[in-house]
């Protein structure tokens, strides 16, 4: 384990922003972890992946990057099997170990990027699966009484691309690893019409974890960028939820918005669709840009700041505002 100054955090982070770092270390393991915050001598920013950050500036400060690794089975009986990955295993291959295994429940979060310890910290979703669904418990090392604990899922309070990492204790734990129950003898969700038409497309009537993966993976290839082509940090913005009543009043203005009901009787609109309501989709303004698939994702084209796509978010969140009323929320993690 070793420190380096004034590194460029341009290869860790997804958006490919090219700001400076005071310090840098990556971490393998607790004790490592425990070092690196005693010598930092500050409080330090945690990364995984990098994939839910858009810095704007240098960051003047410890950057810790969590690279735990390991997976292992910890119980298990005829139905399910709970398993226990280190918060620095990459996503993706995780929920492919799973599927290789005959183990579902997570088939639909293919293809997300970033890694382990994000997952609970953003309640991450999609395709009708939130990690809620799956979650069993996780351990956090408290940076400042440099203690480990255990939360189980009421400990989370997970809400929609939220817990209380991003509340209540934000910046006070890192998630070193986490535990999902998951089943033996699946069941697949296909409700979302998406999934169920690529699977169409697919000739597959009967499907199984892996062909839910394979098409989850196909709609986002289809829609969504790489980051190693170019840089992103995924979805933008949350889908934001308003009244049952304010939903039919823009329906008839706006018939082909989209919306989904909600358990608490509000409807949760899709973000992309008012943002390409609004004319940004594909809009480039030097490097600094929204995707031209899917609206929901602004892009670095290259050499763009993180401050010209912040101001870029802003604009985007004042004209949905003016032209519908709603208030679009940042997901990503601004810094």
């Amino acid at each position: 384990m070793q420190f380096q100054e004034n590194i460029s955090l341009k290869a860790y982070n997804t958006f490919g922003i090219d700001v400076i770092a005071k310090k840098f270390c990556a971490f393998n393991n607790t004790t490592e972890l425990q070092e690196a915050i005693s010598t930092g001598n500050s409080q330090p920013l945690i990364i995984g992946g990098g994939s839910n950050i858009l810095f704007t500036k240098n960051y003047d400060g410890t950057v810790l990057q969590n690279r735990v690794k390991g997976i292992q089975v910890i119980a298990q009986d005829d139905d399910t099997v709970t398993i226990k990955a280190g918060g620095g295993e990459n996503w993706h291959r995780f929920v492919l170990h799973c599927i290789d295994n005959g183990w579902g429940g997570l088939e639909n979060l293919s293809l997300i990027p970033g890694c382990v310890g994000a997952s609970p910290m953003q309640n991450i979703g999609a395709y009708g699966v939130e990690i809620k669904d799956v979650f069993h418990s996780l351990t956090a090392f408290h940076i400042q009484e440099q203690t480990n604990y255990t939360f189980n899922a009421a400990d989370c309070r997970f809400g929609y691309r939220e817990s209380i990492f991003k509340r209540k204790y934000k910046d006070q734990f890192v998630i070193t690893s986490v535990c999902y129950k998951l089943q033996k003898k699946p069941v697949v969700h296909i409700e979302y019409g998406a999934i169920r038409q690529e699977l169409e497309k697919m000739g597959v009537t009967t499907p199984g974890i892996r062909d839910v993966s394979n098409a989850v993976i196909h709609i986002r290839q289809s829609k969504l960028p790489d980051p190693a082509v170019i840089g992103n940090a995924g979805s933008f913005f949350k889908n934001p939820s308003i009244p049952a009543e304010q939903y039919q009043q823009l329906l008839l203005q706006h018939e082909n918005m989209v919306g989904y009901a909600n358990a608490d009787g509000t409807v949760k609109i899709a973000a992309g669709w008012l943002i390409e309501a609004c004319g940004w989709k594909g809009f480039k303004r030097g490097d600094a840009g929204v995707h031209d698939k899917q609206a929901l994702v602004l892009v670095n084209h290259g050499q763009a700041t993180g401050e010209e796509i912040y101001r870029l978010s802003g604009e985007i969140i004042a004209s949905v505002q003016q032209k519908f009323g709603i208030t679009l929320e940042r997901e990503v993690n601004i810094l």
